[in-house]
């Protein structure tokens, strides 16, 4: 564990906080957790099939609280499309996308929003991996990219396979 992140267990809830921000976590009631030589260990009760995955879960949830509260998660978004673009009004995202309205998405508490590249670059970050990622799903889901033109809103270095459009059969076809 870094040496500016601080770990506080209390019960079923374990508390992290970091230069990035602090988060916490209720754990699931068969593992067990311990500080031991600046480690959280996790413990399982029994070898129940339930309590092996829990464990595995809550070992992975805490190493990505201690990594979010250091070093912070990122998703990058790309908005393709002419006249498409992306600008911030306070707490609220306001998508142009083609639609006759623009879309406008609340930013959910804890998550950075930084828009580059005259509104066809987003980067969302934020310590939390799921909350982050969680946005960055919403913010792609509105208009997903299609295979023809390839205009939607995508991930940074997503590959969309593009298809054929309509092929012209020809003078002599019937």
């Amino acid at each position: 564990m870094p040496a500016n992140v601080k770990v506080a267990i209390e019960g079923r809830t374990i508390r992290t906080e970091g230069p990035k921000g602090k988060l916490s976590l209720n754990h699931h009631p068969n593992v067990k957790l311990v500080m031991k030589d600046q480690q959280v260990v996790v413990e399982r009760q029994d070898d129940e099939k339930i309590s092996k995955a829990v464990h595995g879960l809550t070992r992975a949830l805490i190493a990505n609280m201690i990594k979010g509260v250091t070093d912070g998660y990122q998703r990058d978004l790309e908005i393709q499309g002419v006249g498409y673009k992306a600008e911030q009004q306070g707490k609220t995202l306001v998508l142009s996308i083609g639609y006759a309205n623009q879309i406008k998405l609340p930013m959910p508490d804890g998550v950075a929003l930084k828009i580059e590249g005259q509104g066809t670059r987003l980067s969302i970050t934020g310590p939390d991996k799921q909350v982050v990622g969680q946005f960055a799903a919403e913010i792609r889901r509105v208009r997903k990219p299609e295979p023809y033109k390839g205009k939607g809103i995508r991930y940074v270095n997503e590959v969309v396979r593009r298809k054929a459009g309509k092929q012209f059969a020809g003078a002599g076809a019937k």
